[in-house]
């Protein structure tokens, strides 16, 4: 028998920082008063009364099993490739390895294209789809821009991707195969996204950078809709983040300020901590000088592609959320990230992307600091599979 259909309690959209109101049947990216993002608001009373957390026991073992609280109306638009649900591991031997028990492994590493970009990418390209949207932009370092790619040739939308030259060329490659038109910049992401900008204008591409349209943040928010689920509706002490444009660490916040109005967990949050390489620490920066946003950092470098963004759009989304949880930001040496790298790998068998290391570097010199206590649980994110950086490996 086929399950009903999940009916989304979408409501309006409403800028983060001003608060105006949207339609959010229709397609837009920043906020025409301010200029900031846009974030996606539910009807979250109705979802309280007609869904509860055994209404998803049977679902299919993919993010859209939270459809109701997700902006994809009609299930017809809903582009899966079976992303997200991602295993969440017990890193017993790790745990020996450093003297800090429990640790957990969010592995996003096996979503579709190999990260958790997926999870934004699909949400995204669905409701653009559904909105109308025939021909999609993307600034990326290489994993969002692959899992655009993807998304947009299972929808038969045209794909324009723009990339820093030096990204690893196994990045490059999948976005060609999957269709997309790569234009390769010699620059940072941020160079990457003055030239899409151009396109856009000019063509009529709608523009999924990070941040500047509502639904990646979304599709990333599941992160933290799964780990309370994978936890019996528990959370952490501590949940350690590699942050580049940081909407995977706002979407969490998100998710678990939306679960607690459901009544499916209570007030209790995790410490958010957001770690950043010291070739481009932005936010580390102005956490600690107790700015609300954060200046672009100046020659930005490291082996980190997904953490090479010197300017975030929701610098100060980010920020918040550091300081609402009493989180903390960390900046890590490349030579730590290659170490917690293969630390990660040989003690759990997960072969991570460097921004994976990044967390356990960060873990590390936090508990060196004694800022994370004895028995604390810990969960790390590996937000992508270490295959695609070739040149790391060699």
């Amino acid at each position: 028998m086929s399950q009903p259909e999940q009916q989304s309690f979408l409501t309006h959209l409403e800028c983060s920082l001003c608060g105006e109101k949207y339609d959010p049947d229709r397609l837009w990216n920043l906020c025409p008063r301010c200029g900031k993002p846009l974030l996606a608001r539910y009807n979250l009373t109705k979802a309280k009364a007609s869904l509860s957390p055994d209404d998803l026991v049977k679902r299919e073992p993919t993010l859209w099993r939270y459809g109701e609280l997700l902006p994809v109306r009609q299930k017809s638009y809903r582009l899966s490739l079976g992303e997200g649900y991602t295993p969440l591991h017990r890193a017993f031997r790790l745990e020996h390895e450093i003297g800090h028990s429990p640790i957990f492994i969010k592995d996003e590493g096996l979503n579709p294209t190999g990260s958790f970009k997926a999870r934004g990418l699909s949400v995204a390209v669905s409701r653009a789809y559904e909105l109308g949207a025939r021909a999609l932009s993307i600034p990326s370092a290489g994993n969002a821009a692959g899992a655009m790619s993807a998304y947009a040739a299972l929808a038969g939308l045209e794909a324009h991707v723009f990339m820093p030259a030096d990204v690893p060329r196994p990045f490059i490659n999948e976005c060609r195969v999957l269709g997309a038109q790569v234009t390769l910049v010699d620059g940072l992401i941020t160079d990457c996204a003055r030239l899409a900008r151009e396109g856009i204008e000019k063509y009529g591409r709608f523009d999924l950078s990070t941040l500047k349209e509502p639904y990646r943040l979304e599709g990333k928010k599941t992160m933290g809709y799964e780990l309370a689920e994978q936890l019996d509706w528990s959370l952490p002490e501590v949940i350690i983040y590699p942050t580049g444009g940081g909407t995977g660490l706002v979407g969490m916040w998100k998710a678990f300020n939306e679960l607690e109005e459901l009544g499916w967990i209570g007030s209790k949050r995790p410490l958010m901590v957001s770690v950043q390489s010291e070739g481009c620490a932005p936010i580390v920066r102005a956490f600690q000088e107790g700015t609300e946003f954060a200046e672009p950092w100046a020659n930005a470098r490291t082996i980190a592609d997904g953490l090479r963004v010197p300017s975030a759009v929701g610098d100060f989304l980010i920020l918040r959320a550091i300081r609402e949880s009493q989180g903390t930001a960390v900046a890590v040496s490349d030579t730590e990230i290659m170490e917690s790298t293969y630390l990660l790998g040989k003690t759990t068998g997960i072969w991570p992307a460097p921004e994976g290391g990044a967390t356990l570097a960060a873990l590390l010199r936090l508990l060196k600091d004694r800022w994370i206590k004895e028995g604390d649980s810990v969960v790390l994110f590996n937000t992508g599979n270490g295959a695609k950086y070739s040149r790391l490996w060699d």
